[in-house]
């Protein structure tokens, strides 16, 4: 990467951790884009530079969730799926919020309608992405749909176990479990078509 980009990245990041401090400070709906730009000393047309929306300050790796299933299933099929959230739990993928700090993450989304809808619009692109990447599935949305309803069904375990106060390793523990048992489920369902 070179020394531009490097800077926007820095850029980005800074405004990203500017923004989710207010945010959860406040809570999403009580911080105008012009409040983050005034704390990161940047114009407010910078802070759109990089985030089209508000809701892009937030959800800041919104595109990588959206393409998750689908680039676990363009490297390994639909098994892939499986091992690639397996992995993401063993490696404390941040967009699963195991953390500490995402009892603060969920808060901000519930008390925010705006973040909820946006939340299930991230759901929607990520099963739309999957659907387009199952190029020899006879039933690519179907097949989608399934997918990405077990991977809803762990993340909002993974939720609930977070808000009930959880350990981040008695989460994973519980979750992979669940994972297992809910693809092993779902995958010999599939290959049998």
């Amino acid at each position: 990467m070179g020394l531009r980009e490097e800077k926007k990245a820095a850029t980005r990041a800074a405004l990203s951790d500017i923004a989710t401090g207010l945010f959860a400070e406040r809570g999403f709906d009580a911080v105008t884009v012009a409040e983050v730009a005034a704390a990161a000393r940047v114009s407010v047309n910078t802070v759109f530079n990089y985030f089209p929306t508000k809701e892009d300050l937030f959800f800041d790796r919104q595109d990588a969730v959206v393409d998750r299933l689908a680039a676990a299933v363009r490297a390994g099929g639909v098994d892939g799926v499986r091992e690639a959230f397996l992995a993401e739990l063993r490696r404390d993928e941040p967009t699963l919020a195991l953390a500490d700090a995402a009892t603060g993450f969920w808060a901000v989304v519930d008390a925010s309608p705006a973040l909820q809808a946006r939340l299930r619009h991230i759901g929607e692109l990520a099963e739309e992405a999957l659907a387009e990447a199952l190029v020899d599935d006879p039933m690519p949305r179907v097949t989608a749909a399934v997918l990405a309803g077990v991977d809803r069904a762990l993340h909002d375990e993974i939720r609930r176990r977070v808000l009930a106060g959880e350990t981040p390793a008695d989460i994973r523990a519980a979750v992979a479990d669940l994972a297992e048992r809910a693809y092993d489920r779902v995958l010999d369902g599939l290959r049998t078509r």
